[in-house]
């Protein structure tokens, strides 16, 4: 059987080591672990394999505190120790980025570690089984590991409900949220076809006999019909509270949202008058802040349910310098640039697949301070190695560790023209 030594982890679930000069990845492992493997899958530039025995442990190795792994696919990086995650994390990040920027970012002080290493999830998306089972797919699988806890997930997110909501769904039910508000909960059901008569009254008799519940929402592509009462609330700063419906996209890990909220701010220098442009703006946890500072913002999501939360909240404050259009980001950055529209800050927050097809929009646009938020180092490296070849200079980055226990982090860049 080979044996193998991990020399690096990847951001990713994945550990590396060599072979006769081939790259070999493992998942469950740790950086200096020496393990036997057996391997799964030939490709090209490298090997698939799976742990078989420790024969020496990492010094970051721990026991995982969790029953379901290593078969969950959940928590990708819980068998390395959380000092050893972030020390991880920032050195690979530096190095992705100074890669992309061509300057050197160092990981000294780069990310900013969790409040909670577990306990952290205000939200969890679970897989959905025959006959109601909730659980999480195993790595690089569609097998469902069945659970009945989940250790990340915040205290108070519990499965009950959920788990009577998939089985009186059945089949058709692909996956379920549990999204926490306080001393109850929403539930969000993702059905493969629009619910028909026979499920949304089973919804119903779940929502009127269950307590723990406030609302139940039934999606499927642009289908969507809301029970009961969906809204949650987040604090996005001291005193300001945004209402969003539990289906709209919103942080999970709300501590490090503040202080993500905090350094955006910081990083976009608002003043009163400010124009800022908001990309991917969600339900406004960018937008709102800065409005509350008086800078004149426009954001922009694909989501009409964020879209609307958004202008709704900021009605409700008051912040008549907000507004909020839905509209795909480069469809209304190709608009501005027709109009003539000259933001000072833009922030734009996309999904893991970047935002490719805008830097050179963007550029166009001539926002003096760019501040890039992204949950993907690939993606932001590639889209700011574009945006620098255009004339803007790398100034900031830094992390933070919204999800402890995986590979997953949130970076903020900032960028001047």
């Amino acid at each position: 059987m080979p044996q193998l030594e991990i020399e690096t982890m990847t951001l990713g679930p994945f550990g590396v080591g060599h072979l006769a000069g081939k790259t070999v990845m493992v998942p469950n492992v740790v950086t200096g672990d020496l393990i036997d493997v057996r391997m799964k899958s030939e490709h090209r530039d490298y090997s698939l394999a799976e742990l078989e025995r420790i024969v020496r442990p990492g010094p970051g190795r721990r026991q995982p505190p969790c029953p379901f792994l290593p078969r969950c696919g959940g928590c990708d990086w819980q068998q390395i120790s959380y000092p050893a995650q972030l020390e991880l994390k920032a050195r690979l990040i530096a190095g992705e980025l100074s890669r992309a920027a061509g300057t050197v970012v160092s990981p000294e002080n780069l990310i900013a570690p969790a409040p909670a290493e577990f306990g952290y999830r205000s939200r969890i998306r679970l897989k959905v089984g025959v006959g109601g089972k909730l659980g999480f797919h195993e790595l690089g699988s569609d097998r469902l590991v069945e659970i009945d806890r989940c250790l990340v997930a915040e205290e108070g997110i519990e499965l009950d409900s959920a788990r009577e909501l998939a089985a009186a769904l059945g089949r058709r039910c692909r996956e379920i949220e549990v999204v926490r508000h306080g001393r109850r909960h929403v539930l969000v059901a993702h059905l493969d076809q629009a619910p028909v008569p026979r499920e949304v009254a089973r919804a119903r008799r779940i929502l009127e006999s269950d307590p723990a519940p406030a609302g139940i929402v039934l999606r499927a592509a642009r289908s969507r019909l809301v029970l009961g009462d969906p809204t949650t609330t987040v604090e996005l700063e001291d005193g300001l509270l945004l209402e969003v419906e539990a289906d709209a996209f919103s942080q999970v890990n709300h501590a490090q949202n503040r202080k993500l909220i905090a350094l955006a701010m910081e990083m976009a220098g608002l003043a009163r008058g400010t124009v800022m442009l908001d990309l991917f703006c969600g339900a406004g946890n960018f937008s709102l802040p800065a409005a509350r500072r008086g800078a004149d913002v426009l954001g922009v999501d694909t989501d009409p349910v964020a879209v609307a939360a958004a202008a709704r909240n900021a009605a409700r404050l008051g912040f008549s310098s907000a507004r909020f259009v839905a509209m795909e980001a480069a469809e209304m950055a190709r608009f501005l640039r027709r109009a003539g529209y000259r933001p000072q800050v833009a922030i734009l927050d996309p999904p893991r697949s970047g935002a490719r097809e805008l830097i050179a929009l963007l550029r166009e646009l001539h926002p003096a301070r760019v501040i890039y938020i992204s949950c993907n180092v690939s993606t932001l490296a590639r889209d700011l190695r574009s945006l620098l070849g255009g004339g803007y200079k790398l100034d900031r980055v830094r992390a933070l560790d919204f999800f402890p226990n995986t590979h997953h982090v949130e970076i903020a860049a900032r960028a001047l023209d």
